[in-house]
């Protein structure tokens, strides 16, 4: 799932915000669309609702990771290890970043109307890739425990 940059630069300037492009990014992968579920990461823009909380690169890291192994029906069974995988997520990004927060990773608030930063992007990148190491690793743990 490495991140196309132009792709990424494309969907940026179509005015997706990072939630968003990390779940659009996502799902390509899968060779789906979704435009209910981007319509919906809208609210996890710019730190939820472009409040500058919890980073939407972050929250769309998350959610790729529930899209990817989470349950969706009655009948589905999430991984089991689900959690430990977001947790995974969280703790590399704050190592990563020094903040989960968009305000304290950039050091200015994203006002209504600013620009996404250009930093952003390779934010979003690095967290595309991270997402895609999880997921491979907790994915072969799940195969060597369904050997056994």
């Amino acid at each position: 799932m490495a991140a196309d940059a132009f792709r990424m630069f494309q969907l940026a300037t179509q005015g997706f915000c990072c939630s968003q492009i990390i779940l659009i990014l996502g799902l390509d992968e899968l060779g789906k669309e979704n435009p209910d579920l981007i319509k919906a990461m809208q609210g996890l823009c710019g730190g939820i609702g472009r409040s500058g909380k919890t980073c939407g690169a972050l929250t769309g890291g998350a959610c790729l990771i529930g899209l990817n192994v989470g349950k969706g029906t009655p009948s589905e069974f999430g991984h089991p290890k689900i959690n430990l995988m977001i947790n995974d997520l969280m703790e590399w990004f704050e190592n990563t970043h020094g903040s989960i927060d968009c305000e304290g990773i950039l050091d200015h608030s994203l006002d209504e109307g600013n620009e996404y930063p250009v930093q952003c992007g390779n934010i979003v990148s690095a967290t595309l890739s991270k997402v895609q190491e999880i997921l491979a690793t907790y994915s072969e743990d799940s195969e060597l425990t369904d050997e056994d």
